[in-house]
This record gives C-alpha cells, structure tokens and sequence, in this order.
C-alpha cells in the first residue's frame, strides 16, 4: 500500500524560510512527485513537481523562492520554501504518480496535508 509521509510545515513569519519533506513508501518506483496547496476557500493548486529524471516545474508564483528536490534512493521529495509571504498560507500536499504494471496509466496518491502558516 502505498503511503506519503509529510513533514516540515509550521509557522514562521514572512521572509522566513521552511522545508517540506514527503517519504513515499509501498511502491518500488515512483513517477512524477510534487506539492500542491490550498488554502481556505480556493481551490488546490500546483506549487511544483518533479519527474523521475529531474525536470521540475513551478507555479509561477512561487518561481524564484521555492526550489523542489528528490531523492529517488529514498523515495523522498523535497520543497525549500524561501522568502515566504503570507500569501503562501495553505495546506500543502504531497502528490506522487505510480506506474500501473503493464500499462500506460498511473496511479495518483496524496499525503494527508501539512499546514504551513506564514504570518505578517
């Protein structure tokens, strides 16, 4: 069974930093891993993604201040959250794609959310 082990969420005032840790377990490969957040009343959005290989992508507001990182020996992935603002206020959510055997799908799997708080 596949599970997603967050870590690293908290409060911290603007122009602080944190780092977010997710290990992913139950799988002996892990496709595209990455964060999404959503805060009170909107929608959960993308903050940035990886894919096996290392090619990341970012929600432009967050460009220049978050950096994601993975390691694939761990099944871990990372978010360094730099120069935060009190926009950045959510839950954060780790997401990771598992192959399906034999096919070309995947499976989507979420953590269960950590909450980042960025205070004024």
């Amino acid at each position: 069974q596949v599970q997603l082990q967050e870590s690293g969420g908290g409060l911290v005032q603007g122009g602080g930093s944190l780092r977010l840790s997710c290990a992913a377990s139950g799988s002996s490969s892990f496709n595209t891993m990455g964060w999404y957040r959503q805060a009170p009343g909107k929608q959960r959005e993308l903050v940035a993604r990886v894919t096996r290989d290392g090619t990341t992508n970012y929600a432009d507001s967050v460009k220049g201040r978050f950096t994601i990182s993975r390691d694939n020996a761990k099944n871990t992935v990372y978010l360094q959250m730099n120069s935060l603002k009190p926009e950045d206020t959510a839950v954060y959510y780790c997401n990771a794609r598992v192959p399906v055997p034999g096919q070309s799908t995947e499976f989507n799997y979420w953590g269960q959310g950590t909450q980042v708080t960025v205070s004024s």
